[in-house]
């Protein structure tokens, strides 16, 4: 099964690449498929690649949506 979910961009590095937060764990993605992107946007991550960005109340429904399947340990631990 794939799942690519919504992460919060906290800060961008060079070479098109950034760290999003993921339910208070941090991990290094690339931009390289993503234009615009800016500090607080949220995208949708999937294999370490930025795909999208998202609207942030649609990022916050989904997350909500995930704790409350109790998926946010699966979330965490990506």
């Amino acid at each position: 099964m794939c799942l690519a979910i919504p992460a919060r961009v906290v800060e961008i590095n060079d070479n098109d690449q950034a760290i999003v937060d993921l339910g208070g764990v941090r991990k290094d993605v690339s931009l390289a498929l993503v234009e615009g992107v800016r500090v607080g946007d949220y995208v949708i991550v999937h294999v370490g690649y930025a795909l999208t960005r998202l609207d942030p109340e649609e990022a916050e429904k989904t997350l909500a949506l995930m704790a409350e399947a109790g998926l946010t340990e699966l979330v965490a631990g990506a």
